[in-house]
């Protein structure tokens, strides 16, 4: 899930490398093999995957086909045939009524759009909610829904924008169950976006329970999740502000390229998800996040003052030495261990 830094080539194989029978040199683009035809929380299918592809490099070597391999992705794609992961990636473009959001499952997080279309219809409990969800992503579907009909004005919509259409709302891969009330926030920003007609910002991702009143409360998972939406392409991510302390495990490789915004409303939310929107949550940037967060700022480096008057005035106790005075040795205390 972290930036890989270095040569992206690798030699991975079970038997030492001081085996008699190792002879072969194995270079090949272990990234590619890791997203394209792996997808565990181990490294199992990995190892069966580099063992695949070292055995019919081997064969081709055996045969004195070639000498030497430094395969490239065309080789692995040629060898171990088309890739059989494919995570989501950020969407091409901005998109009314397509919302990012962040998900978590034991293999890792990743990023799920949920989609909302209006449209003409009798408008009594007209609320459609479809993608196998869970009963709580419904009721999460609901609230939003009755939020937006509450406060039309706050979010910039039209009074009469709901009445007699009916709200339909998507998330894709139908054939996933899903669940949770992470998605709360997500599930709003789509309906509010299809109403107003206004686009969402494809590279902000989003993750937060939303309550009848607005309230964004806190999550789980917020490491997994952001790894999964920076290694899909997500550049700004918008969390609950009562996770901000859990920015902490977050790798700084990762945080030293993500914008976060804390909201602490829906307003703040939406502010910052719809295009051209002036954002009301409180922004970290990658360049303040250590500022932010507490990091491992020393304010002892202004203790030089205190050891400049100690060595001035070491000569003064150094003259008498013939009375030992037990007392004498605690204002000593504090100099000798600052040196």
């Amino acid at each position: 899930d972290v930036p890989f830094k270095g040569d992206p080539r690798l030699v991975i194989c079970d038997v030492p490398m001081d085996h008699p029978f190792v002879q072969i040199e194995l270079l090949m683009p272990v990234l590619g093999v890791v997203r394209g035809y792996t997808r565990g929380s181990g490294v199992r299918q990995l190892v069966r995957g580099v063992g695949r592809f070292a055995r019919k490099v081997a064969r081709q070597i055996a045969s004195g086909t070639i000498e030497r391999v430094e395969a490239s992705k065309d080789d692995v794609r040629e060898l171990l045939g088309r890739p059989r992961v494919h995570p989501e990636r950020i969407s091409d473009e901005d998109t009314v009524g397509v919302a990012t959001g962040m998900f978590y499952t034991p293999m890792g997080g990743d990023i799920m759009f949920v989609e909302a279309s209006i449209m003409p219809g009798e408008g009594k409990d007209g609320f459609i909610l479809t993608g196998q969800l869970g009963d709580v992503m419904k009721e999460s579907g609901r609230a939003a829904l009755s939020f937006a009909k509450a406060h039309w004005k706050q979010l910039g919509i039209e009074e009469n924008s709901l009445r007699g259409r009916d709200v339909h709302i998507h998330v894709p891969a139908g054939a996933i169950p899903k669940d949770g009330p992470s998605a709360g926030i997500t599930m709003a920003t789509a309906p509010v976006s299809a109403v107003s007609g206004r686009k969402i910002r494809r590279d902000v991702s989003m993750t937060g329970e939303l309550t009848l009143t607005g309230r964004v409360l806190p999550i789980g998972g917020l490491k997994e999740k952001v790894l999964g939406a920076v290694r899909a392409g997500i550049k700004e991510v918008i969390l609950p502000i009562d996770n901000e302390a859990d920015l902490e495990d977050i790798p700084e490789e990762v945080r030293e390229r993500t914008t976060f915004h804390l909201a602490e409303t829906l307003d703040d939310v939406i502010s910052t998800a719809l295009v051209g929107a002036k954002s009301t949550a409180k922004t970290i940037f990658p360049t303040s996040l250590s500022e932010s967060t507490p990091g491992k700022k020393v304010t002892a480096k202004k203790k030089p003052p205190k050891t400049a008057r100690a060595k001035k005035a070491a000569p003064k106790k150094a003259v008498p030495q013939k009375k030992p005075d037990p007392g004498a040795a605690n204002p000593e205390t504090p100099e000798r261990l600052t040196t």
